[in-house]
């Protein structure tokens, strides 16, 4: 082959080479491109930015029998370093969702994240939940992450002194802090879905008057009104409280929600919401009704730390559990579980039809 032949042949390979690799390179590209359809794919402990009301994907668009969305509900935690087997609790229900066949796409904490709202308590909630591989975390306050205005110098509960050189404000501060918030209420919108916290915001160090209850101020209820306009399409929606609701008709007072029958008439113009509460750590078994129709959906969680007998004991202290809620085109389930053995509890297993 002459020198001017080889040439030419060298050439017309390159030109092959080159289009044999243009072709490669679209092809990955599709295959990335399908593979990343319907919402991209976050890093490996990086939570993806929230979406927000009107750019969320439609869910509608999905299967009729695979869920759109699931998440998990863990009430009371009541985490401190004082009491180990609140820690162990709280692992056991972070290692049991690893097992569970569909995904646990966000976390939800619905008050009594620690027991006494210290630093300390704090600390031992990050070195626990640091040591996991979670989805988004979402957190209200409860009454207990207020009572470090309880605890003396000495480190010991004390009524005669409080509020100890301390105040509501910092309990506050320190809950905010810990969740990147900038008030102790805020929502979130994960996988199409709205997920709005509520939190009591004063304790009796600010408002004596107010006992154990959950007061939330005008500005927290008008802000709730507002999240609620943008649901008159009827997607649910769902809406975690701490504090339970006093009877119909009542405003509430210690232990309860206040004002009641504001947040009540709030949402009695939307269908498909969905109220939670925690507080009162009854077990799914064998205690009070956990599910109440009123004008909206409201369920009464268990608890993680410390599970409650109907004399409010915590008579079976190896009991830790919580609540799965999975969204549906047409419906939404919610089921028990009892994380210290693995299983879904048939006395808490509730099947919802969107209307």
């Amino acid at each position: 082959m002459s020198r001017r032949a080889f040439i030419r042949w060298m050439l017309g390979l390159l030109v092959m080479i080159g289009a044999a690799l243009a072709g490669l390179i679209k092809l990955l590209q599709q295959s990335v491109d399908r593979q990343t359809v319907g919402g991209a794919q976050a890093p490996d402990g990086v939570a993806l930015p929230k979406t927000e009301p009107g750019t969320n994907p439609d869910p509608a668009a999905g299967s009729a029998t695979a869920p759109l969305f699931s998440f998990m509900i863990l009430s009371d935690l009541h985490v401190s370093p004082d009491d180990p087997n609140t820690v162990r609790h709280l692992k056991q229900a972070l290692d049991d969702m690893k097992k569970f066949e569909s995904p646990v796409e966000a976390l939800v904490l619905t008050g009594d994240v620690t027991d006494y709202g210290r630093d300390r308590d704090y600390k031992e909630l990050k070195k626990t939940l640091s040591t996991y591989k979670l989805p988004p975390v979402y957190a209200n306050m409860g009454n207990h992450d207020y009572y470090d205005i309880w605890i003396d110098r000495k480190g010991a509960f004390n009524k005669d002194t409080m509020p100890n050189g301390k105040t509501d404000w910092q309990s506050r501060e320190r809950f905010q802090k810990f969740f990147g918030l900038s008030k102790p209420y805020h929502d979130a919108w994960e996988k199409g879905y709205h997920l709005i916290l509520l939190s009591q915001e004063a304790y009796v160090q600010e408002k004596p008057e107010v006992g154990e209850g959950a007061w939330y101020s005008d500005e927290q209820l008008d802000w709730l009104k507002e999240r609620l306009a943008s649901h008159k399409d009827g997607k649910p929606v769902f809406i975690m409280t701490h504090q339970p609701l006093p009877p119909a008709g009542q405003d509430g007072g210690s232990h309860q929600l206040i004002p009641a029958k504001k947040f009540r008439e709030l949402l009695k113009p939307y269908k498909n919401v969905f109220v939670f509460c925690g507080h009162r750590h009854q077990d799914f078994q064998g205690t009070v009704e956990h599910y109440v129709k009123e004008s909206f959906h409201y369920f009464h969680n268990s608890s993680v730390g410390r599970v409650l007998n109907r004399s409010y004991q915590n008579a079976a202290k190896e009991k830790a559990q919580g609540l799965y809620v999975q969204v549906y085109r047409d419906k939404v389930t919610l089921r028990g579980r009892a994380f210290e053995s693995g299983t879904w509890l048939k006395e808490a297993d509730w099947t919802v039809k969107l209307t």
